[in-house]
């Protein structure tokens, strides 16, 4: 079985990177101008720092809806710690989704100060929901930092109230606990079309098909993956699934349908159902009926962490492919700090900038069957000027 990249992936994971205590990088002297706040979910560092990643996560209602989940979340949480430590050993014992992010925030700012110098100087931020440094700590740090103007810029490309939702919801509970503020915020809530997105993901593609045998590359399957949502947050009205079909529409239409494809999705948690097929699900019917060439396309992650790294590469790639009799199951590269990619964040940031919005339209509509008042009150927070806010 060929497992493309493995052994520079694990390279990767394991390498250390020196971290700044602030988490924020200026690419010209003074007080910023303008702050970008890169949200995501973040992941443990160490072994060590599993269990709070865990019971963080597993608390949040707007990721995982529990019930009784103030008891449940720290059972779970410390029931599934051991197999998670031993997820993470095996990719060199922590995510690095910190050390890409920080990466790509470096590209990021230093070419928005190309784009658009009268908007700089510029500043970024790292806002985890899960792992350190989080959304909390962010915020206290550019308070502290005299920031006025600041951008909330997802990182997850696709929105949905259990990811995107979820950060923006923390930033709101935060001011409504700390409410003297001077930051005038902004959104960037979504981006699953944007062309630099949709061309960096096409040109990974194109280069791990070249890897395989010329005589079996027209049998490639392209398999998208992202990540799963419970089937009652989906059946609420979340975005997610639409906007991640887009993603792939996209990609295949600048692929020019070269091949056969489905979209999937993985990392179910729990008994409740989710989003299907599941990726596993689907490369065994997939061996079952004679294919046995497979791309995996990670399109709703933009950075590798333990569902590219761990699920992905090992568990299905390299474990399953090989049970099934597949002859290759192979991955795109993750998006990084591509240079690529970060020449789409500065232009995305940009454009948002230069647009004078404060969100995309559709931040304004909550889920048509929304149960979280959160929610709500978070849209307000953000749509609002801050004149209205005050008055």
């Amino acid at each position: 079985m060929n497992m493309p990249g493995k052994v520079a992936l694990l390279q990767r994971g394991s390498r250390t990177v020196a971290l700044s205590k602030r988490h924020a990088t200026t690419v010209a002297g003074g007080t910023p101008k303008t702050a970008i706040l890169m949200l995501n979910l973040g992941g443990p560092e160490k072994t060590a720092d599993v269990h709070g990643f865990l019971h963080r996560l597993f608390s949040d209602k707007d990721l995982i809806p529990l019930p009784a989940q103030k008891f449940l979340a720290p059972l779970i949480a410390k029931r599934r710690t051991p197999k998670i430590q031993a997820q993470y050993d095996a990719i060199g014992g922590g995510s690095p989704i910190k050390k890409w992010t920080e990466l790509q925030g470096d590209a990021m700012v230093r070419q928005l100060q190309q784009l658009l110098p009268q908007n700089g100087p510029y500043q970024y931020y790292l806002g985890f929901r899960y792992a350190h440094p989080l959304t909390e700590d962010a915020l206290h740090q550019m308070e502290a930092d005299g920031i006025t103007r600041a951008v909330a810029f997802t990182q997850y490309p696709q929105y949905s109230c259990s990811t995107t939702g979820s950060s923006l919801n923390a930033i709101y509970r935060h001011y409504i606990a700390n409410p003297n503020s001077k930051i005038e915020w902004s959104v960037i809530d979504r981006w699953p079309e944007h062309t630099g997105l949709v061309d960096v993901f096409t040109k990974h593609i194109e280069e791990e098909l070249l890897q395989f045998p010329e005589e079996d590359r027209d049998d490639v399957v392209i398999l998208f993956s992202a990540h799963s949502l419970p089937l009652q947050v989906v059946d609420r009205g979340d975005p997610y699934p639409t906007e991640v079909a887009a993603t792939v529409s996209r990609v295949m239409e600048k692929l020019g349908h070269t091949h056969p494809y489905r979209l999937c999705w993985q990392s179910k948690v729990g008994p409740m159902p989710w989003l299907a097929p599941q990726t596993d699900t689907v490369i065994r019917g997939l061996a079952e009926r004679g294919r046995k060439n497979v791309l995996l396309v990670p399109i709703a992650f933009t950075s590798d962490h333990i569902e590219t790294l761990f699920e992905l590469d090992i568990e299905y790639a390299h474990e399953l492919g090989r049970s099934v009799g597949m002859k290759q199951v192979r991955r795109a590269k993750s998006l990084n700090d591509s240079p690529f990619f970060t020449k789409a964040l500065a232009e995305i940031v940009a454009d948002h900038l230069q647009s004078d919005r404060k969100a995309t339209t559709q931040l304004q509509l909550r889920c048509p069957l929304c149960v979280n008042p959160v929610c709500g009150k978070m849209r307000d927070f953000f749509l609002q000027t801050k004149e209205e806010k005050n008055g």
